[in-house]
């Protein structure tokens, strides 16, 4: 009789445990439709690509970096990725077309929100960075500083719509846990 209290008292706080470490990581979620983001994008995405000289390079899908990268990590690459289009892609992309100037500005202020929320999570310890996700993260920055800063800028808007699919599938796959 006391082994079955026992055991019933053990899965008993592992579910609650795990009710709590699903909230935990509902709380990191993105609360925000991608798909108006994407939308944004796709508005622009033909100009985009068509100043693109470098079409056989590649910055985010180089061996699958962001394929590779384990739910644990996706909070961390997130934010990583959102830092890395505000702080570089965003700062070093010139454009002189006020329509899509308006469509970037859009989807960077867009990127800064969702890198607050991030930035709370992190702060309350629940987006934990492993040296995984930095090498992931180095290799972005490597092959953006292999190009010419406008020509990078120009790249990797155009393969925006790669990073919106990764955050939308691990989103969708985060909040179904």
């Amino acid at each position: 009789m006391k082994a079955q209290r026992v055991s019933l008292w053990l899965v008993a706080a592992m579910f609650l445990l795990g009710s709590v470490r699903a909230r935990g990581l509902r709380r990191c979620l993105i609360s925000m439709d991608i798909h108006d983001i994407e939308e944004a994008f796709q508005e622009i995405k033909k100009t985009i690509q068509a100043k693109d000289t470098f079409q056989n390079v590649t910055i985010l899908s180089t061996s699958e970096t962001l394929h590779s990268i384990k739910p644990l990590d996706v909070c961390c690459m997130t934010k990583n990725l959102l830092a890395f289009y505000v702080d570089k892609v965003f700062k070093d992309h010139q454009e002189l077309n006020p329509q899509i100037l308006r469509k970037i500005s859009s989807i960077a202020n867009s990127f800064l929100y969702m890198q607050k929320a991030l930035q709370q999570c992190q702060e309350q310890m629940q987006c934990h960075c492993r040296d995984e996700t930095t090498n992931a993260t180095r290799i972005i920055h490597d092959n953006y500083d292999q190009l010419e800063v406008r020509a990078a800028a120009i790249k990797s808007l155009g393969e925006l719509d790669i990073f919106l699919a990764w955050i939308d599938k691990n989103n969708q796959r985060t909040s179904a846990a």
